[in-house]
């Protein structure tokens, strides 16, 4: 199975030409692109204020004020320091960098510019993980709607973090297949005691949910992880975050996929099929041919 890319590569290449060109002397060119990623994340790269030696890089996501309640704005200060700048119009949050002043570990600082989605994702995973590795319990379950009809949910307890991903099927043979697919996350464990234990339910909420307004439907699942303080520790907490946070969007690439290569089989097996018809169609009946005079022709 394929693993999403956690960078957008557009923001690594767009600041990796930049810094390059910055670095060789060139005269620096405009640069305006706008451009979206999953969860209904939109990108704004552009220069500030029409000055081409800045770069500045925008975000914006729906739910990002669900997000600051978690600490979000605390921990993009950490991460990016000085090249968070307050965000232009439309957007959450803005990183400016400078090309007549290229840091010295730009390739660190492309990365970064990066992952900014993930690390937004990632206050809110930090603070439920601190939450469990404090023995903290009875804090209020975090809710972020990262998608107009799903939802997000932690709780934290003193031996497991629970993370649990609405997500809205919108054909009934997703649901089958997200039901293989999830088979698949079960049987893993098996093969791997250190795996998290992953559950899915179809139609319900799972009991984490109870007496919540969580959606119920037939179109409706509900992927359960529970996230054992080896997944949670300072060491590991990173890779977790990485993986969990695009779960939802890997689920339903995989989905398509999965599709897609069905549906291409279906189409290579008519042509199979059609061939073999083909073949097995009888020839036509030699008609016997007579001239006006009724005397017939004889084939050589």
């Amino acid at each position: 199975m394929i693993l999403l890319e956690i960078n957008n590569r557009i923001i690594e290449e767009t600041l990796a030409l930049k810094f390059e060109s910055a670095s060789n002397g060139n005269k620096p060119d405009t640069v305006e692109v706008t451009f979206a990623d999953f969860d209904g994340v939109l990108y704004h790269i552009s220069n500030p204020n029409g000055e081409k030696s800045k770069v500045m890089v925008s975000i914006s996501l729906k739910f990002y004020k669900e997000l600051q309640n978690h600490g979000a704005d605390e921990l993009l200060k950490r991460v990016y320091g000085n090249f968070m700048v307050s965000p232009e119009d439309g957007y959450n949050v803005s990183l400016l960098y400078d090309l007549d002043n290229i840091p010295a570990n730009k390739e660190d600082v492309i990365h970064q510019a990066g992952i900014l989605k993930r690390n937004c994702f990632a206050s809110v995973f930090e603070k439920y993980f601190k939450f469990q590795e404090e023995g903290r319990e009875g804090e209020k379950r975090a809710v972020v709607h990262y998608r107009e009809d799903e939802t997000m949910y932690l709780e934290a307890k003193k031996d497991r973090v629970t993370v649990v991903f609405s997500t809205v099927f919108k054909d009934d043979d997703d649901v089958i297949i997200g039901k293989v697919f999830m088979q698949e996350f079960k049987e893993g464990r098996r093969a791997s005691h250190t795996a998290p234990q992953v559950l899915f339910s179809h139609r319900e909420p799972p009991l984490e949910l109870k007496d919540t307004d969580a959606a119920v439907g037939d179109n409706i699942g509900y992927i359960t992880f529970v996230l054992f303080p080896r997944h949670t520790s300072a060491n590991a907490r990173d890779n977790t975050i990485n993986l969990i946070h695009t779960f939802r969007d890997y689920l339903h690439y995989h989905i398509k996929c999965s599709k897609a290569y069905i549906h291409t089989r279906m189409r290579s097996k008519t042509s199979d099929f059609l061939k073999v018809l083909n073949r097995a169609r009888p020839d036509a009946e030699k008609k016997e041919m007579k001239t006006i005079t009724g005397k017939t022709f004889a084939s050589r």
